[in-house]
């Protein structure tokens, strides 16, 4: 007989470790609408004041894995790797390193999810993109996975409904920042996918979820003991988030720029983390004997237009067309002092650009594909008073006066040059 859901509520309140079969039952009657939405609030406050220990986390995340349909591409050649972002501003790789991996003979299943706070979200940017459908059948995913290698689709009612459930609860009850929730949350639907491989980037800084290297280490290793016992490889990048990812944040503004590093334009930092996690990937894969190896078959992908073209194929695939739309209005943010970029507190960026439309505060909040901000200067570059340091991309009425002020703000100039951050800051390992 299954225990009564307050007794599971008071063994996690009370610090004591739960069983498989409890949070199995948990789970399952979360899903089937038999535990309510109260009672699962008041065990992921549990979680988040008592934690979980690493059996309970992957029993979690094995419950919400089977909470729904696990897809089967075992009928599908050759390895499956994917790669998880934990979020940041003007974090965009998915769009370059999928076409990238797919060109190199590797099939990458992308379950991508949307944007909340300050962060994006690859639907959002893809679905700035004219007819892009992001919301294929689990048939048309494999289809397309068998024809080109890469599909991008969203989070079906089918797949990990547990988790989709949860997650909006998570964010009304002040939950989402919670090492036990967050891995189960990305593992149930990464293990979903079927895939054989994983990379992890671990954002860190002023503009991520994990603020400190130490916050960034736990989770990475959190994430990679679970990939490890479900019996995937896995890597974990941690990378710098204390300022934007190339230089724009919104979404078609995003894309575009994606475009460009496609077509070998475009910013470096944006490229490099692109070619690095592009080469983790081709390595999980079984493309290349060594990470050195594996990079320069990603350089040659990139550079040779293979890429581009596949990601090409993949827009006209799931019913896109370019060009992109662009926003009505543009207005310019004009640096007040001369210097140089010392730092800028990302997350503020993010939060401007949310105010322009390019974002949500809601789950429900509908996004301006075309609104957000293109930055012309990153940390270490000299800037005179009067150059425009940002541009605003609009429709409509907008809080332009607060949000040049945020972004001034969030821009610090000082006369002595600092030091260029570090992109990629540690790998944890295979």
């Amino acid at each position: 007989m299954p225990a009564p859901t307050s007794e599971i509520i008071k063994f996690k309140r009370d610090g004591l470790e739960l069983s498989k079969i409890q949070i199995s039952e948990l789970i399952e009657g979360y899903t089937s609408g038999n535990v309510t939405d109260y009672q699962m609030s008041a065990f992921l406050m549990a979680v988040f004041f008592r934690g979980m220990t690493k059996k309970e986390t992957f029993f979690l995340t094995q419950a919400m894995l089977h909470s729904g349909l696990v897809i089967d591409l075992s009928s599908l050649e050759g390895k499956k790797i994917d790669k998880h972002s934990t979020g940041g501003v003007g974090d965009k790789t998915s769009l370059i390193i999928g076409p990238i991996v797919a060109a190199a003979g590797i099939i990458v299943p992308m379950i991508s999810g949307r944007g909340l706070g300050h962060t994006g979200g690859t639907l959002d940017k893809l679905e700035s993109i004219p007819g892009f459908s992001t919301q294929l059948s689990v048939v048309q995913f494999k289809e397309q996975l068998s024809r080109l290698g890469l599909s991008f689709i969203g989070q079906t009612k089918e797949i990990c409904p547990s988790d989709k459930k949860m997650y909006a609860l998570r964010d009304v009850t002040g939950t989402v920042e919670c090492i036990p929730l967050i891995c189960a949350s990305i593992m149930s639907k990464k293990l979903a996918e079927d895939i054989d491989g994983l990379v992890l980037d671990i954002k860190v800084g002023s503009g991520a979820f994990m603020k400190t290297i130490k916050e960034a280490r736990t989770l990475a290793k959190a994430l990679a003991e679970i990939a490890r016992a479900a019996n995937k490889k896995v890597t974990a990048l941690i990378t710098d988030m204390n300022q934007p990812l190339g230089r724009t944040i919104g979404n078609s503004i995003e894309v575009e720029e994606c475009l460009d590093i496609l077509k070998n334009r475009g910013p470096k930092d944006l490229r490099d983390l692109s070619i690095e996690l592009s080469a983790q990937m081709i390595l999980l894969g079984g493309k290349a004997k060594n990470i050195a190896t594996a990079r320069n078959v990603a350089e040659e992908i990139l550079t040779s237009g293979k890429a581009l073209r596949l990601f090409e194929e993949v827009i006209v695939a799931q019913g896109g067309r370019l060009p992109l739309p662009k926003a009505q209005r543009t207005y310019a943010v004009v640096s007040k002092k001369s210097g140089f970029v010392s730092s800028i507190q990302t997350e503020t960026m993010g939060l401007a650009s949310l105010l322009l439309g390019a974002g949500r505060k809601k789950t429900e909040d509908t996004v301006d594909p075309t609104a957000g901000i293109t930055l012309h200067y990153k940390i270490g570059d000299a800037i005179k008073k009067g150059n425009a340091v940002a541009t605003l991309h609009f429709n409509g009425e907008k809080p332009l006066k607060e949000v040049e002020k945020m972004i001034l703000g969030a821009i610090e100039i000082r006369l002595q040059k600092p030091r260029t951050p570090r992109l990629i800051l540690e790998r944890v390992g295979r």
